[in-house]
């Protein structure tokens, strides 16, 4: 006979997705009927709930033409509310009533129960049997375990502040600006923050994990952030395994894009270890997605890398792929001695494409909006990194572009022309800032003929570089180019623009072929190189 203490442990206890068995082959964790009936209720309040709180000002205003703002109307939704609540408390009961008859369940809940006391290696390879809702997961590396991240500061690389006088002018239009943030602003810029589009895709996302931990070995962990959000991340190893995998890749999605289904494919194809996570606030993580909190979750994913899983930065690669790129960016400031970054479809600046997809009259909330509290300035970060870097740019982008099917306009390009001036100012002038684009506006038909006209020399290119190296050093800005004539300048400039971009003929979403990952150039690998 079950007991009440052990429905009331199960009452409030984490939804069980799947088991697997120790050869790792899952099955579906089938619930009793109470528990499934209890769960079918609780989500469906849930999913009224959250429509409900996305068409409020449209209900509110129906309810208010309608009378239910009076007294008598008020006792009347209340009466609805308490309704709600009795058949929502007896729903939890039903669930835990039915958890506690069910076996499996019960035995998981053991499991649980005995990780959470003391999380060690045997625990930690029972709870890996079970996939549940992520909030009860242990913790199991905390961003202050490392002493030195107790007093780190992160550099404050804002543009410039304003004086308290123009703070004081401008702040009715701070406060509108904050309220479009806060309310829908974030959703847009990272709709995969949204708990209807997320309880939309859970199946899909189970499955991705299954998938992960199944057929590629993976483990799933806890990590907590320095804001005291939870961070939901999988790491997938291949050390000892292939050649690539003392090479640790650490992959931050898109503004919709989860680890579960996300980019961890591609360099999980090309035999690398793979170490992905979720933006705060989207699956398994906690928190929204604010910039502050997209730099938490990042940092606190690297330090679990570097001290947990014992990779050094110069076996790390940060990638990115299209609004990832703000962390990886962020990250790469910070952490200036990893291995390299691959940005892949992202974009300079986020404040151009926001603009382009919004009504004209509203450029001035939204700049204001993206400037204070979502300033995604990928290049303002970039400048600052003095590493290897590859942009991958896709040829039929959708997203990234601010005028439909025009490559001209992909702002992978503006990025690449800002990054190659800052590094090499002495060879991006003027002429070749223009030269740059009209590459960068051609197909790759075009581009061999430019190639050709100016009569490249990849060996003269790097030997010109090797030499200034060696007579002054690899830091960021080179003043290489003083005193070259317009043609070698060209011909640096069309060199340099392939050696940090490749394109890939695709749309924004399709997944990069892992025969296009490659670890970006590194101008110091050919400081051996002999001149000819």
């Amino acid at each position: 006979m079950t007991g009440l203490r052990e429905i009331f442990q199960c009452l409030y206890s984490p939804r069980l997705y799947r088991v697997y068995d120790a050869s790792r082959v899952d099955s579906v964790y089938v619930p009793g009927h109470l528990e499934k009936w209890g769960d079918q209720i609780i989500h469906s309040l849930f999913v009224m709930w959250n429509v409900g709180l996305y068409t409020s000002p449209i209900l509110a205003t129906v309810l208010y033409r309608r009378g239910y703002f009076v007294v008598d109307g008020a006792i009347t939704i209340a009466k609805f509310l308490t309704g709600v609540g009795l058949v929502l408390a007896a729903s939890v009961y039903m669930r835990g009533v039915g958890r506690a008859l069910n076996p499996t369940y019960t035995t998981f809940l053991a499991v649980l129960s005995a990780a959470r006391k003391q999380l060690n290696k045997d625990t930690k390879k029972a709870l890996m049997s079970y996939d549940f809702e992520f909030h009860d997961w242990p913790v199991e590396f905390r961003w202050d375990d490392v002493e030195e991240a107790k007093t780190r500061q992160f550099r404050d690389w804002q543009l410039g502040r304003r004086s308290t006088w123009d703070f004081i002018i401008g702040l009715p239009c701070h406060l509108a600006s904050f309220m479009v943030a806060h309310s829908f602003g974030l959703k847009l810029v990272y709709p995969g923050s949204i708990s209807l589009l997320q309880y939309a895709m859970s199946t899909f996302l189970q499955e991705g994990r299954m998938k992960l931990v199944t057929e590629q070995g993976g483990e799933r962990f806890k990590l907590r952030a320095r804001d005291g959000n939870v961070i939901d991340s999988m790491f997938v190893d291949r050390r000892n395994k292939y050649e690539n995998g003392s090479i640790l890749v650490i992959c931050a999605e898109g503004n919709a894009g989860f680890y579960e289904i996300g980019i961890m494919v591609t360099p999980i194809e090309a035999n690398y270890s793979v170490l992905g996570y979720n933006h705060p606030g989207f699956g398994g993580s906690t928190g929204v997605p604010f910039p502050s909190q997209e730099q938490n979750a990042i940092d606190v994913v690297i330090q679990f890398a570097i001290h947990k899983l014992n990779f050094q930065p110069e076996n790390i690669l940060l990638f990115g792929w299209s609004i990832g790129g703000y962390s990886v960016s962020w990250a790469a400031l910070e952490y200036p001695n990893v291995r390299g970054v691959i940005l892949d479809a992202t974009f300079d600046d986020i404040l151009p494409l926001a603009t382009a997809r919004m009504p004209r009259f509203l450029d001035p909330i939204v700049k204001r909006t993206i400037r204070d509290f979502i300033n995604l300035n990928n290049y303002q970060l970039l400048m600052h990194y003095p590493g290897p870097l590859l942009l991958v740019r896709r040829t039929e982008d959708e997203v990234i572009c601010t005028e439909e099917q025009l490559l001209s306009s992909n702002r992978g390009n503006s990025l690449l022309v800002k990054i190659l001036r800052h590094r090499y100012p002495g060879i991006v002038d003027g002429e070749r800032y223009t030269l740059i684009h009209e590459w960068l506006s051609v197909d790759s038909a075009q581009q061999v003929a430019m190639w050709n006209r100016y009569r490249v020399n990849e060996d003269r290119c790097t030997s010109m570089l090797v030499s200034y190296i060696a007579k002054h050093s690899t830091e960021y800005p080179m003043h290489v180019g003083e005193g070259f004539d317009s043609s070698l300048k060209s011909q640096m400039a069309l060199f340099l623009a392939q050696k940090y971009l490749v394109d890939y003929k695709s749309s924004h979403c399709t997944p990069l072929l892992a025969n296009m990952f490659r670890q970006p150039w590194d101008i110091s690998s050919d400081l051996d190189y002999v001149k000819v």
